[in-house]
């Protein structure tokens, strides 16, 4: 199984890099797929190597993974090449997680209509097609979204078991031992 998390300018560093983390501990191939650089900057100011530039290859894997922070989730929901693999993800009923403002692409690009999700307070207003769920993570069919940065762990742990993968030993190994499952 492979994951592609898109990176632009302003993204949330604990949405975007727990996800690239924990899928690493389990050894499932993770992307950092930056959008328009192979260097970008955090809403923090933190400077990340990416591992590729967005290409056809990102269609490939079997996840794409919006993190939140500004103005990194309105840059990655104003960018059409989002938009479009959204699509095609929905389309084939390919995973999609979004965490934080990340779900507002989600919106934009018609694929959470009448789909439970959750998303950082305040941001729900932005996608009126979902069903707002006040949780730290939700599933509905192909989507899982996370509420923001304190979900990120849950959030990350989450899409590895919808990859197939177990989280117990890696929830362990990262000490998250009080929730294992």
């Amino acid at each position: 199984m492979k994951a592609a998390v898109l990176f632009k300018d302003g993204f949330e560093e604990l949405e975007a890099l727990s996800v690239v983390d924990v899928l690493r501990r389990a050894q499932l191939t993770c992307l950092m797929v930056g959008m328009d650089a192979m260097s970008v900057k955090s809403s923090h100011g933190i400077e990340v190597k990416m591992d590729q530039l967005f290409d056809e290859s990102v269609y490939d894997v079997d996840i794409v993974v919006l993190p939140g922070g500004l103005p990194g989730a309105t840059s990655l929901r104003d960018d059409q090449r989002v938009i479009d693999i959204l699509k095609s993800f929905n389309e084939q009923g390919k995973w999609i997680g979004a965490i934080c403002a990340g779900p507002i692409s989600l919106e934009k690009a018609n694929v959470i209509s009448n789909k439970k999700f959750t998303c950082y307070p305040g941001f729900e207003k932005e996608i009126p097609s979902g069903i707002y769920q006040d949780v730290l993570v939700c599933c509905d069919q192909n989507m899982i979204t996370g509420r923001g940065p304190a979900a990120a762990l849950e959030f990350a742990y989450t899409i590895l078991e919808k990859l197939g993968q177990p989280s117990k030993d890696i929830r362990k190994g990262m000490q998250y031992h009080y929730l294992v499952k």
